[in-house]
């Protein structure tokens, strides 16, 4: 069980994550790198009731440390759930020294394809993709910091790719709205700062989770990056969470406005 964790400096402190799809993969790990190191949880997700079991059980592996972990298994682009989330947050009285965006929700079609009979995206297929990916954060964002809810030097995260400036076969919609998200971020960042609130993305390097392998060609991905990575592996779901946990500590503080390859190298070639 947990004794001390250093954003804790008061005893009646009340500091949480709060991870914004996180039933799996990057966000998973990280709320459970968090859990491990003191810090309340909170996880809005959208979990399929086949999968429900092995959830409940990462959530009992988090309560184990000895934090307080809560879940809304509901729909995260919701406005609705924006205010369940903030009511719930002042009936705990809690703030968050942390808000998560790990919220993989997009079209994985072509621009163009010889085979007729194969989708291709459309306009529409984009706004919604950028909706789910990168404005639901600034919703998110905004809504909490005009509710006073983030903790003093809280911390906005949110999860991008090498596909932001890189294109790659099916994935227009998500490369558009990471790089939507990464403009996002860089506003947050400049504009609440008189909050002591900073906003930073992860570029993650490939990593083998389950929105990798929705991609189609994830193989070659895989295949690609185990190539150019000088340390000739994959990135993990842990090598990332604990980048997050780095930027979440005070000393990070001073840490506004970037995104942060966390890859090993791999995008040095």
């Amino acid at each position: 069980m947990v004794t001390a964790f250093e954003f804790n400096t008061h005893p009646d402190q009340n500091v949480w994550a709060l991870i914004l799809g996180g039933s799996s993969g990057l966000g998973l790990a990280s709320a459970k790198k968090l859990a491990q190191k003191g810090l309340n949880i909170c996880i809005v997700h959208r979990t399929r009731r086949s999968k429900l079991g092995d959830f409940e059980n990462e959530l009992e592996t988090m309560r184990a440390f000895g934090v307080e972990v809560a879940e809304f298994n509901t729909d995260a682009l919701s406005i609705e759930t924006i205010q369940k989330l903030i009511d719930f947050f002042k009936t705990k009285k809690g703030h968050l020294q942390l808000m998560l965006h790990s919220i993989a929700k997009g079209n994985l079609k072509p621009i163009y394809s010889e085979d007729s009979s194969e989708a291709t995206l459309s306009g529409k297929d984009f706004m919604l993709t950028a909706e789910a990916m990168a404005v639901s954060l600034y919703d998110w964002a905004s809504a909490f910091a005009n509710a006073k809810l983030f903790a003093q030097h809280g911390k906005i995260i949110a999860f991008t790719s090498e596909g932001s400036t890189k294109p790659l076969p099916n994935y227009a919609a998500v490369s558009a709205a990471k790089a939507a998200l990464e403009a996002i971020i860089r506003s947050l960042a400049f504009e609440l700062a008189p909050l002591k609130i900073t906003a930073n993305c992860i570029q993650a390097g490939v990593t083998n989770t389950e929105s990798l392998r929705l991609i189609p060609g994830s193989d070659l991905l895989i295949e690609q990056a185990m190539t150019r990575n000088p340390n000739k592996r994959l990135t993990t779901v842990e090598d990332v969470a604990n980048a997050v946990y780095l930027l979440t500590k005070p000393e990070a503080n001073w840490i506004n406005g970037a995104v942060i390859p966390v890859d090993g190298g791999e995008h040095l070639r």
